[in-house]
């Protein structure tokens, strides 16, 4: 008995699954082996509905197996190859062409949009096979080259395709449009804020992570927004790592190549963040892999979620471990965090007085310091503007859309210096890369040996400077790296790092 190609989730990849259907006879039984999950043990119900509605009646005890049978399935998937088996079996329908099947029925025959469909075309396209999803699902189909994929609205409409009664409507590829032309928030509208608007240009073009400390009302969160629409474009790689993600997770995409931006409560869970439950599923900073994770409210956030960042900030994945397995999701992300200078939020403000004690705020600081901090390449103070210096400014700054083409001009340096390597920004160098390549001249060697002992940097703080000041260079559109570069990037470090 050959079986029919559905399709299950593993993390970001899909796994074919063979659904082999037999029916005898004896009292009415619907048995499902394979070890599927809830989800898929109430397809026998939605199953037995759909069919019915296309007036098959099933009899007798039916026997349905997923096969390997030593691989977990998960999700209402395979709704559709489990009711077409059935069909085959009870004579209903004649054999068809090997493909692969992907959909859930609702109790009508419709068929209802699924999650996992851009894992599930490459797994068809890997095999050589066409894909048959929901019309739903094709606009994400659409965005992956190469593969033969074809949709339907109902059960009885794929039925009438296979048999040849009714031409396949196939999914047309997909016309991802550039970047929009004005980005919102823009850059233009932030008032003043010299050095923290510097050093988020910095950010965007080496993927260096940014820390904001200013009081309340500053800007902070404005200017963490506004780095999303100085980003370049995703390219056809990036795309689809953050389409793997999202297709998952079952979340409706919009093709474009707007890199991902998500915003963290710091009421969040571990799990919500890093992924994980019992379904494996990705957390946020997967979500925002290629893209910008905010922390807004940086010190509020729970030292136990913030501890478990570290791995996915300095490997650019993370690996979530169950005791039903282990799945490893990509998480580059450009982590952009903001906080308040001290507990009331106004130490060193011009305008309101804070009410701390000096106790209190160095408490505070602590929390701006440690293995997290240390990982930080750019720290910045953004202070409060009063509101003559707010009117003061009668030139508008910058647009984001000028800050944009010099990072990508910056970003094509980098990506053409470590394509060998397989990286493409300065920040994701390992560091036997940095000593290798990263070669200073003399006289910036000694200048950076002087400045690391007094600010007291440790061996990945230098390490950053280094990273840094390469990024600053290449924004300059300069070979090597100058004393004036180094000076630039050991100020963002702004005396946080405590060695």
């Amino acid at each position: 008995m050959s079986g029919i190609l559905g399709v299950t989730l593993r993390g970001i990849e899909a796994l074919p699954v063979e659904v082999e259907v037999d029916i005898r006879g004896g009292l009415f039984a619907i048995a499902i082996v394979g070890m599927p999950d809830v989800a898929i043990k109430e397809s026998k119900e939605r199953v037995r509905a759909a069919l019915r509605s296309l007036g098959l009646n099933l009899r007798g005890r039916i026997s349905v197996n997923l096969a390997p049978a030593d691989v977990p399935k998960e999700g209402a998937l395979l709704d559709l190859p489990i009711a077409l088996g059935m069909m085959r079996s009870a004579g209903a329908i004649k054999d068809f062409p090997r493909a692969l099947y992907m959909g859930e029925l609702a109790l009508d025959g419709r068929l209802r949009r699924v999650r996992g469909a851009v894992p599930a075309a490459f797994l068809a396209r890997s095999l050589g096979i066409p894909l048959y999803v929901p019309r739903e699902n094709s606009s994400e189909v659409a965005l992956v080259q190469g593969v033969e994929s074809y949709c339907a609205d109902t059960l009885a409409e794929l039925v009438l395709t296979l048999t040849g009664e009714s031409p396949a409507e196939a999914v047309p590829p997909a016309i991802i449009p550039d970047l929009p032309e004005i980005a919102d928030p823009d850059f233009a509208d932030i008032k003043g804020q010299t050095q923290a608007r510097r050093a988020a240009e910095i950010a965007a073009a080496g993927h260096h992570n940014l820390l904001l400390v200013g009081s309340p009302g500053s800007g902070k969160t404005l200017i963490a927004r506004a780095i999303s629409g100085i980003l370049p474009p995703l390219t056809d790689e990036e795309l689809v790592e953050t389409l793997l993600v999202r297709s998952t997770l079952g979340i409706n995409y919009e093709p474009s190549r707007v890199r991902p931006f998500r915003t963290v409560h710091f009421s969040a869970s571990t799990a919500s963040i890093c992924g994980g439950g019992s379904n494996l599923r990705p957390g946020e900073v997967s979500l925002a892999h290629r893209g910008v994770l905010f922390l807004d409210e940086y010190t509020e956030f729970k030292r136990d979620l913030t501890e478990s960042l570290r791995a996915p900030l300095e490997d650019g994945t993370i690996t979530i471990s169950r005791a039903s397995g282990s799945v490893t999701y990509p998480s580059r992300v450009l982590l952009v965090l903001a906080a308040n200078p001290c507990p009331c939020g106004f130490f060193g403000d011009p305008i309101v007085e804070c009410k701390c004690s000096p106790y209190e705020i160095e408490r505070y600081k602590r929390k701006l310091s440690g293995p997290i901090l240390d990982r930080i390449d750019l720290q910045v103070a953004v202070p409060r503007l009063t509101p003559d210096e707010l009117l003061s400014f009668s030139q508008e700054s910058e647009s984001s859309a000028v800050i944009r083409e010099r990072v990508i001009k910056a970003r094509k340096i980098q990506e053409e210096r470590w394509s060998e390597y397989g990286l493409v920004c300065n920040a994701e160098l390992p560091e036997k890369l940095v000593r290798k390549c990263l070669k200073l001249p003399d006289d910036s060697r000694n200048f950076l040996a002087v400045m690391a002992d007094k600010l007291h940097l440790s061996g990945r703080g230098l390490s950053r400077v280094i990273k840094v000041s390469r990024t600053i260079a290449d924004l300059a559109g300069e070979e090597q790296i100058s004393k004036n570069h180094l000076a630039e990037a050991m100020m963002y470090r702004q005396g946080y790092d405590k060695g």
